[in-house]
């Protein structure tokens, strides 16, 4: 197995800690967030990129000629300490081994709701293709590397490459299924897994389409 280069740049530590906090930002977010120039993010950006801690595509914003819109790659989550995932993890086996099984059924029922009432006040007001892809922005956002295709009439397909709680979910299969729930809800779609994870999947991978249509 290869060890992956140490980074020794403070500055390329930022860089990638807001990559995973945000998603995807352009140069010119970066270097107002980190209070440096363009150019000397363009510099740590270059190094990263030959260490493949970073993926580039580009995008046409605001009608203007294509950006370049940094992400980390999958390569770059061994850089990030787990103790976080550790923590979340003993505390819900200690909820677990103190209130049993249906209190932590409680949990993640409670927090799917929460999460139901962001995410329609994010989604309402749109037709189901632009809540797809507003839903896809957001999962993005949060780190999840979300791709979307459109793979027929009415049928998307909804990747998720990355998962911010891996951990829990191999050991909770309750995160997976109020994902699952959470999406039909909010989409108000059919939404089937295709593949997951935390059942060994390289993604987590969404079939979406309107309910009631021909399966």
């Amino acid at each position: 197995m290869l060890t992956k280069p140490i980074i020794q740049s403070s500055t390329r530590r930022e860089i990638l800690l807001l990559l995973k906090k945000r998603g995807a930002l352009t140069v010119q977010e970066m270097s107002e967030l980190l209070g440096i120039t363009g150019m000397a993010v363009r510099r740590h950006l270059i190094v990263l990129q030959k260490q493949h801690y970073i993926r580039i595509v580009l995008q046409r914003l605001n009608g203007r000629k294509p950006t370049s819109i940094y992400s980390l790659s999958n390569e770059a989550e061994g850089v990030f300490p787990d103790q976080y995932d550790t923590l979340a993890l003993e505390l819900l086996e200690n909820l677990h081994d103190m209130k049993g099984d249906l209190y932590i059924e409680m949990l993640f029922a409670k927090k799917t709701e929460k999460l139901e009432q962001r995410y329609r006040r994010l989604l309402q007001g749109y037709d189901l293709e632009k809540r797809i892809r507003r839903l896809a922005q957001i999962q993005d956002s949060e780190g999840y590397m979300v791709k979307l295709e459109k793979s027929g009439e009415g049928e998307f397909l909804l990747e998720e490459a990355n998962c911010p709680v891996s951990q829990i979910a191999a050991h909770y299969p309750q995160v997976c299924r109020c994902e699952l729930a959470l999406f039909s809800d909010v989409l108000d779609a059919h939404v089937e897994r295709m593949e997951c994870m935390a059942e060994g999947g390289g993604k987590c991978r969404y079939l979406i389409r309107e309910r009631g249509s021909r399966q």
